[in-house]
């Protein structure tokens, strides 16, 4: 006889919108108000300042010290309140920081090191223009190697404010015109750098770049002439071409120092003869099909809501490693009828299942993986109900489990990619579950499992909004629909009749 008893329903926790309204009224009542500058970052900045001026000091006047020690102040403040309005992340995170104000000091020290060496040049060549040496200069390094390790926006204010120091340093109001144009062709070649040719292409554009601002500026400055349209066209190339070579020593070196992900290092972390993904295919094959296309979802819709997709790809390559210690406890591995949670208590069967994450994290600090392919696999699940398991607990014993055994540990997803991989992961193992999927079907299916996630709060700490949801549900449809279109059935042969 079958026990009919009816299962109790999973409340999902709502208590997101009574932390929204209670924040709302205390923005609203002006006690969530920000300071311009929290007096705790103040002395860092003014010490980066102090630097920042030192490094461009020509030593003639303490008055001029003092000037570029002003001016640099007020630009790194506005550096400091961009990335507090639009990349807040990187200040949270000290490494990331770090790495930006070395990039930041390098690239002056750079800077200095080269104009020494190029005057030199200039001075036993015989060129009588003052500024022409200083074409040589690959003032784009910088934002170069920012583009790379962080993003384009971060890359933009970078390269304005280092032009602008240049022209403190110069003392000249047409330099930074110079400068800012070779970062910029730099950092908009790279936005999608994916082969390590891409960076020679940049050092090529840049070479270009250069070579037609810094014409232009001597006709501005009313000092061209056919030997100066060579030097400068020489020393324009010497520059684009510098930027490539620095860029090609320093990036494996900072990869290594600060351990960031770059484009090129994910490209690597795609070769399916990498070890943990050779692994999770041999002992985990269904595991390794479900990180496959959950791929597919996440690059899918990643670039809609301003994700990187060679990001998202990689990190959902990546999310389900933990699976390679037990691969025989998760269904999408197992070939036999018989399940190996059949003998097992829910409670034991859940924290097999909820095991996963915490050795995924573990194989992927052995394995050296970035720092934010871990933070995805510890997040992907955020602390998500191991439902079945919950309702079969709730159906086999007397008095009601607690929930909170049966959830993930967490934490929730901190970022997009966390929440996106999350997304993707759950309608990718849903949609197995569809005997007959139709676009209706699918699209139904899509939906009902964004609102469960988005209804049990695990969306909360991340700066997901409901139009990104929106992109993320038709982008999934979309790729689920040409997975699961229907295929026409072929009619058997026709057999001649024997005569």
């Amino acid at each position: 006889m079958k026990d009919t008893t009816p299962l109790k329903p999973v409340t999902p926790d709502r208590s997101y919108l009574r932390k929204f309204i209670e924040k709302f009224k205390s923005s609203q009542n002006g006690k969530d108000k920000k300071k311009f500058i929290d007096m705790e970052i103040l002395p860092f900045l003014i010490v980066l300042s102090a630097l920042n001026a030192f490094l461009l000091y020509d030593f003639k006047s303490e008055m001029t010290f003092l000037g570029n020690f002003i001016v640099i102040f007020l630009l790194i403040v506005f550096f400091y309140r961009d990335l507090i309005r639009y990349k807040p992340a990187y200040l949270k995170k000290k490494k990331m920081k770090t790495l930006l104000v070395t990039l930041m000091l390098s690239t002056l020290i750079f800077i200095r090191i080269f104009d020494h060496i190029f005057s030199v040049f200039s001075k036993g060549l015989g060129i009588d223009g003052m500024v022409i040496h200083t074409f040589a200069i690959p003032f784009a390094i910088g934002s170069v190697l920012v583009v790379l390790l962080f993003d384009f926006h971060t890359a933009i204010t970078f390269s304005l404010i280092l032009s602008l120091m240049s022209g403190i340093w110069l003392k000249s109001s047409l330099m930074p015109i110079y400068v800012f144009i070779g970062c910029l062709i730099g950092a908009f070649t790279l936005i999608r750098c994916k082969r390590r040719t891409d960076i020679i292409n940049a050092g090529i554009y840049i070479a270009i770049a250069n070579i037609v601002s810094s014409i232009a500026l001597l006709f501005i400055m009313e000092e061209f002439s056919f030997s100066m349209f060579y030097f400068s066209s020489l020393f324009s190339v010497i520059s684009g071409l510098s930027v490539s070579a620095l860029c090609f020593l320093i990036l494996p070196l900072i990869e290594k120092v600060f351990n960031v992900t770059t484009p090129l290092s994910l490209i690597e972390l795609l070769d399916i003869d990498h070890p943990l993904l050779k692994q999770l295919s041999v002992e985990a094959p269904g595991t390794y099909h479900h990180s496959m296309i959950v791929g597919s979802l996440a690059e899918a819709a990643a670039e809609v809501v301003g994700v990187n997709p060679l990001l998202a790809k990689v990190a959902s390559y990546y999310h389900d490693i933990g699976k390679i210690r037990m691969p025989e406890y998760f269904v999408e591995n197992q070939t036999g009828c018989i399940s190996k949670h059949e003998k097992l208590k829910p409670h034991l069967s859940s924290m097999i299942i909820i095991s996963h994450v915490k050795d995924g994290v573990e194989l992927a600090e052995e394995y050296n993986l970035p720092e934010t392919i871990k933070d995805v696999i510890q997040q992907h699940h955020g602390t998500a109900l191991v439902t079945y398991f919950y309702q079969k607990a709730l159906k086999e014993m007397e008095t009601p489990p607690s929930e909170q055994d049966y959830r993930y540990p967490g934490p929730k997803p901190q970022t997009k990619l966390a929440a996106l991989v999350m997304l993707a992961d759950a309608v990718e193992a849903a949609s197995r579950t569809l005997d007959d999927p139709t676009p209706a079907r699918i699209s139904g299916l899509v939906d009902k499992i964004i609102k469960n996630i988005f209804l049990d709060g695990q969306l909360d700490e991340c700066e997901i909004t409901l139009k990104d949801l929106s992109e993320i549900k038709r982008k999934f449809e979309f790729i689920l629909t040409g997975i699961f279109h229907r295929r026409i059935s072929y009619p058997e042969p026709v057999k001649e009749k024997s005569t």
